[in-house]
Protein backbone atom coordinates (compact mmCIF):
# COMPACT_ATOMS: atom_id res chain seq x y z
CA UNK A 1 0.00 0.00 0.00
CA UNK A 2 0.87 3.74 -0.61
CA UNK A 3 -0.43 7.24 0.01
CA UNK A 4 -2.28 8.67 -2.63
CA UNK A 5 -3.92 11.78 -3.96
CA UNK A 6 -7.52 11.82 -4.03
CA UNK A 7 -9.73 13.70 -6.29
CA UNK A 8 -9.49 17.04 -4.48
CA UNK A 9 -5.78 16.63 -5.06
CA UNK A 10 -5.34 15.66 -1.25
CA UNK A 11 -2.77 13.50 -0.48
CA UNK A 12 -4.09 10.12 1.32
CA UNK A 13 -2.46 7.99 4.28
CA UNK A 14 0.90 9.91 4.13
CA UNK A 15 2.56 7.66 6.37
CA UNK A 16 2.56 4.73 4.37
CA UNK A 17 6.07 4.44 3.13
CA UNK A 18 7.77 6.47 5.52
CA UNK A 19 11.37 5.69 7.02
CA UNK A 20 11.35 3.64 10.37
CA UNK A 21 11.26 4.79 13.59
CA UNK A 22 14.63 3.46 15.18
CA UNK A 23 12.51 1.60 18.33
CA UNK A 24 14.32 -1.34 18.81
CA UNK A 25 11.74 -4.41 19.36
CA UNK A 26 8.97 -1.83 19.38
CA UNK A 27 5.34 -3.09 18.50
CA UNK A 28 3.48 -0.52 16.05
CA UNK A 29 0.07 0.71 16.76
CA UNK A 30 -1.26 2.82 13.70
CA UNK A 31 -4.53 4.85 12.64
CA UNK A 32 -7.16 1.97 11.10
CA UNK A 33 -8.17 3.00 7.72
CA UNK A 34 -7.82 5.55 5.31
CA UNK A 35 -7.58 9.73 5.75
CA UNK A 36 -6.50 12.86 3.69
CA UNK A 37 -3.48 15.49 4.82
CA UNK A 38 -5.20 18.66 5.33
CA UNK A 39 -2.67 21.01 6.07
CA UNK A 40 -1.80 25.51 6.30
CA UNK A 41 -2.65 26.97 2.90
CA UNK A 42 -4.52 24.38 1.34
CA UNK A 43 -7.76 25.44 -0.60
CA UNK A 44 -6.40 29.02 -1.45
CA UNK A 45 -6.68 29.84 2.52
CA UNK A 46 -3.92 31.29 4.28
CA UNK A 47 -4.10 29.97 8.00
CA UNK A 48 -0.90 29.93 8.67
CA UNK A 49 -0.30 30.42 12.39
CA UNK A 50 -3.14 29.73 13.40
CA UNK A 51 -5.09 27.46 11.58
CA UNK A 52 -3.37 23.44 12.81
CA UNK A 53 -5.60 22.73 15.33
CA UNK A 54 -8.87 23.25 12.43
CA UNK A 55 -6.43 21.52 9.64
CA UNK A 56 -6.25 18.48 12.04
CA UNK A 57 -10.16 18.34 12.99
CA UNK A 58 -10.48 18.12 9.39
CA UNK A 59 -8.36 15.34 8.74
CA UNK A 60 -10.29 13.36 11.96
CA UNK A 61 -13.09 14.07 10.01
CA UNK A 62 -12.04 12.66 6.43
CA UNK A 63 -11.33 10.07 8.83
CA UNK A 64 -15.19 9.26 9.54
CA UNK A 65 -16.20 10.16 6.51
CA UNK A 66 -13.39 7.76 4.74
CA UNK A 67 -14.59 4.80 6.73
CA UNK A 68 -17.93 5.55 6.06
CA UNK A 69 -19.53 6.97 9.49
CA UNK A 70 -20.29 10.28 7.60
CA UNK A 71 -21.43 11.45 4.01
CA UNK A 72 -20.29 14.92 5.31
CA UNK A 73 -17.21 16.43 3.93
CA UNK A 74 -14.71 17.81 6.14
CA UNK A 75 -16.07 21.27 7.30
CA UNK A 76 -13.85 24.26 6.71
CA UNK A 77 -12.87 27.16 9.04
CA UNK A 78 -15.72 29.00 8.82
CA UNK A 79 -17.92 26.04 9.24
CA UNK A 80 -15.98 25.21 11.98
CA UNK A 81 -16.19 28.52 13.78
CA UNK A 82 -20.07 29.17 13.29
CA UNK A 83 -20.82 25.86 15.32
CA UNK A 84 -18.69 26.45 17.77
CA UNK A 85 -20.72 29.85 17.46
CA UNK A 86 -24.09 28.05 17.09
CA UNK A 87 -23.63 25.74 20.41
CA UNK A 88 -22.91 28.74 22.73
CA UNK A 89 -19.14 28.22 22.85
CA UNK A 90 -17.92 31.37 21.01
CA UNK A 91 -19.27 34.70 20.91
CA UNK A 92 -20.39 35.62 17.50
CA UNK A 93 -17.64 37.45 16.62
CA UNK A 94 -15.68 34.91 16.34
CA UNK A 95 -16.85 34.20 12.88
CA UNK A 96 -14.10 35.21 10.35
CA UNK A 97 -11.44 35.47 12.84
CA UNK A 98 -8.09 34.06 12.66
CA UNK A 99 -8.62 32.75 16.44
CA UNK A 100 -6.94 29.46 17.55
CA UNK A 101 -9.29 26.62 18.88
CA UNK A 102 -7.71 23.28 20.92
CA UNK A 103 -8.88 20.22 21.62
CA UNK A 104 -11.53 21.17 23.71
CA UNK A 105 -13.48 22.96 20.90
CA UNK A 106 -12.86 20.09 18.15
CA UNK A 107 -14.90 17.80 20.51
CA UNK A 108 -17.51 19.88 20.70
CA UNK A 109 -17.47 20.21 17.03
CA UNK A 110 -17.01 16.41 16.29
CA UNK A 111 -19.98 15.44 18.58
CA UNK A 112 -22.23 18.17 17.08
CA UNK A 113 -21.33 17.89 13.65
CA UNK A 114 -20.92 13.97 13.42
CA UNK A 115 -22.45 13.19 16.74
CA UNK A 116 -18.74 11.35 17.28
CA UNK A 117 -17.96 11.58 21.64
CA UNK A 118 -13.64 11.56 22.36
CA UNK A 119 -12.07 11.44 25.02
CA UNK A 120 -9.30 13.84 26.10
CA UNK A 121 -6.07 12.62 27.64
CA UNK A 122 -4.11 14.98 30.07
CA UNK A 123 -0.51 15.55 29.99
CA UNK A 124 0.63 17.80 32.37
CA UNK A 125 4.07 18.45 30.38
CA UNK A 126 5.34 17.35 27.11
CA UNK A 127 8.29 15.14 29.08
CA UNK A 128 5.40 12.82 30.19
CA UNK A 129 4.26 11.75 27.14
CA UNK A 130 5.69 9.18 26.33
CA UNK A 131 4.36 7.68 29.77
CA UNK A 132 1.38 7.81 27.79
CA UNK A 133 2.40 5.13 25.48
CA UNK A 134 0.35 2.09 27.01
CA UNK A 135 -2.90 4.36 26.88
CA UNK A 136 -2.06 5.68 23.19
CA UNK A 137 -0.99 1.54 22.05
CA UNK A 138 -4.56 1.06 23.11
CA UNK A 139 -6.32 3.57 21.54
CA UNK A 140 -4.90 2.65 18.20
CA UNK A 141 -5.32 -1.28 19.19
CA UNK A 142 -8.96 -0.66 20.45
CA UNK A 143 -10.55 2.89 18.19
CA UNK A 144 -8.41 3.23 15.48
CA UNK A 145 -8.98 6.67 15.32
CA UNK A 146 -6.42 9.75 14.48
CA UNK A 147 -5.78 11.49 17.51
CA UNK A 148 -4.94 15.49 17.63
CA UNK A 149 -2.65 16.71 20.14
CA UNK A 150 -3.20 20.12 21.60
CA UNK A 151 -0.55 21.76 23.43
CA UNK A 152 1.32 25.10 24.05
CA UNK A 153 -0.05 26.96 21.10
CA UNK A 154 0.43 23.87 18.06
CA UNK A 155 -1.58 20.66 17.13
CA UNK A 156 -0.84 18.09 15.38
CA UNK A 157 -2.17 14.58 14.47
CA UNK A 158 -1.06 11.57 15.60
CA UNK A 159 -1.34 8.77 13.25
CA UNK A 160 0.60 6.01 16.02
CA UNK A 161 3.05 4.88 18.42
CA UNK A 162 5.59 2.36 17.77
CA UNK A 163 6.43 0.99 21.29
CA UNK A 164 8.58 -1.72 23.38
CA UNK A 165 6.75 -2.23 26.46
CA UNK A 166 10.20 -3.67 28.24
CA UNK A 167 12.30 -0.68 27.30
CA UNK A 168 9.59 2.21 27.73
CA UNK A 169 11.03 3.21 24.26
CA UNK A 170 8.36 4.74 21.81
CA UNK A 171 7.88 6.44 18.94
CA UNK A 172 5.10 8.72 17.62
CA UNK A 173 4.12 9.01 14.34
CA UNK A 174 3.15 12.40 13.85
CA UNK A 175 1.33 14.32 10.91
CA UNK A 176 1.59 17.67 10.82
CA UNK A 177 -0.52 20.44 9.33
CA UNK A 178 2.25 23.46 9.41
CA UNK A 179 3.09 22.46 6.28
CA UNK A 180 2.68 25.22 3.88
CA UNK A 181 3.90 23.98 0.20
CA UNK A 182 2.21 22.03 -2.42
CA UNK A 183 1.25 17.95 -2.02
CA UNK A 184 4.93 16.62 -2.69
CA UNK A 185 5.03 13.35 -0.90
CA UNK A 186 8.84 13.38 -1.22
CA UNK A 187 9.05 16.47 0.88
CA UNK A 188 6.52 15.64 3.66
CA UNK A 189 7.10 12.11 4.19
CA UNK A 190 10.37 12.37 6.73
CA UNK A 191 9.99 15.40 7.88
CA UNK A 192 6.21 16.61 8.00
CA UNK A 193 4.78 13.04 8.82
CA UNK A 194 6.98 10.90 10.40
CA UNK A 195 7.95 8.65 13.31
CA UNK A 196 9.32 11.45 15.95
CA UNK A 197 10.74 10.89 19.79
CA UNK A 198 9.38 12.20 22.56
CA UNK A 199 12.42 13.83 23.31
CA UNK A 200 12.46 16.14 20.34
CA UNK A 201 11.64 19.80 20.27
CA UNK A 202 8.09 18.33 18.67
CA UNK A 203 7.19 18.65 22.28
CA UNK A 204 7.57 21.63 24.71
CA UNK A 205 8.98 19.59 27.24
CA UNK A 206 7.07 22.17 30.27
CA UNK A 207 3.74 22.50 28.40
CA UNK A 208 0.44 21.65 29.22
CA UNK A 209 -0.79 19.30 26.63
CA UNK A 210 -4.77 17.65 25.47
CA UNK A 211 -5.03 14.45 23.58
CA UNK A 212 -8.40 14.25 21.62
CA UNK A 213 -8.95 10.78 21.30
CA UNK A 214 -12.32 10.25 19.13
CA UNK A 215 -14.38 7.45 19.99
CA UNK A 216 -15.50 4.67 16.76
CA UNK A 217 -18.90 5.19 16.71
CA UNK A 218 -20.49 1.68 17.72
CA UNK A 219 -22.04 -0.22 14.77
CA UNK A 220 -26.10 -0.71 14.19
Amino acid sequence: AAATHNASGRLQNTHLGIPPSHVAGGVQYLVDGGYEYYHYMQDHFDDKGWGCAYRSLQTLCSWFQLQHYTSKSPPNHRQIQETLVAIGDKEACFVGSCNWIGAIELSYVLDELLNVTCKVMTVNTGAELPSHARQLAHHFATQGTPIMIGGGVLAYTLLGVDWNEKTGDVAFLILDPHYTAGEDLKAIQGKWCGWKKGDTSLFVQTAFYNLLCPQRPNAV
